[in-house]
């Protein structure tokens, strides 16, 4: 299958790097408006440089679109009039507005991915497994400032992967939900029933957090999506008496998960799709919403 990457920026990069892994990958043609840019990383990884847009539509199948957000609306509606299946980098577009005017454009035919990465990390499938019914939902992802950052919110830029499983793995009920913060550290509280979720993301940390914390009422479940780890807290059936003083002895497991790279396996599993013609996990619709919801939040802060 040939495949371009359009935009080579620091995710860009390594969607380029990755396709050029991918056995399904036959060939590989880069964009960017900075050619040199564009040439240098073509280079690195064994694929084509193009010097326009047009040039790489002609020559393939799929394409992950990698420019900065403000441009996702314009590159996309260039590319969908050619049946180029698009993967589309988080979030889905700049805007609510923006989003309205694309997503008529998407053909039935058209396979269209958002590429929300953190779906694909291997401890979600296994927390959604493992839970059974949240009392209390806990998802922080903390960053120390980094010169990466553009105008979006922290909302956009950082809370949207937790949104993203929040709304899509763990719950599709209805909700409520309140936010405070500004644009740099921000907080939510979902309310779905009698079950609270608390959000929280910032640009302003010393420590970067990556972590899920779900507590039931038969255990304790807390996960780092860095690390890919998952360990589970189970309430003990019985107390001891020690010295005249209770002990409480929880068994604690570590819960055994396949580490892998998210973006490998989220580009490998785009390929299949279009291969098979089968929709992706993360569709257009979820994105939408997924960026609706972060609209949401961002209109409770100051």
């Amino acid at each position: 299958m040939d495949v371009g990457v359009i935009g080579v920026g620091a995710m860009g990069k390594n969607h380029v790097r990755v396709y050029s892994e991918l056995r399904p990958v036959s060939g590989l043609y880069v964009y960017d408006v900075n050619n040199e840019a564009s040439r240098a990383v073509a280079n690195r990884e064994g694929a084509m440089a193009c010097e326009t847009l047009d040039e790489l539509l002609r020559n393939v199948e799929a394409v992950s679109i990698c420019v900065p957000t403000p441009f996702h609306q314009n590159v996309a509606q260039n590319v969908l009039p050619k049946g180029i299946h698009i993967l589309m980098e988080k979030p889905i577009c700049g805007s609510l507005a923006e989003a309205d005017a694309l997503l008529p454009l998407i053909d039935d035919g058209i396979i269209f991915g958002v590429g929300h990465i953190e779906r694909f990390n291997p401890i979600v499938s296994e927390i959604k497994r493992i839970s059974r019914e949240p009392r209390y939902v806990e998802m922080n992802r903390h960053n120390p400032a980094s010169q990466r950052v553009t105008g979006a919110s922290v909302v956009e830029d950082l809370m949207i992967h937790d949104i993203d499983i929040l709304r899509h793995v763990l719950f599709d009920s209805s909700y409520t939900l309140s936010s405070a913060g500004t644009h740099d550290v921000a907080s939510v509280l979902f309310r779905f029933g009698p079950t609270a979720a608390y959000l929280s993301a910032s640009r302003k940390s010393s420590k970067k957090i990556r972590r899920i914390y779900i507590e039931e009422d038969e255990l304790t479940i807390e996960g780092d999506f860095m690390n890919q780890e998952i360990f589970t807290y189970w309430k003990p059936e019985t107390y001891q008496v020690e010295n005249e003083r209770y002990v409480q002895e929880n068994i604690i497991e570590k819960v055994m998960v396949n580490k892998v790279e998210p973006l490998k396996v989220e580009l490998k599993t785009f390929l299949e799709c279009v291969k098979e013609g089968r929709e992706f996990p993360v569709t257009a619709d979820q994105g939408y919403e997924n960026l609706a919801l972060s609209e949401q939040i961002r209109a409770g802060l100051t």
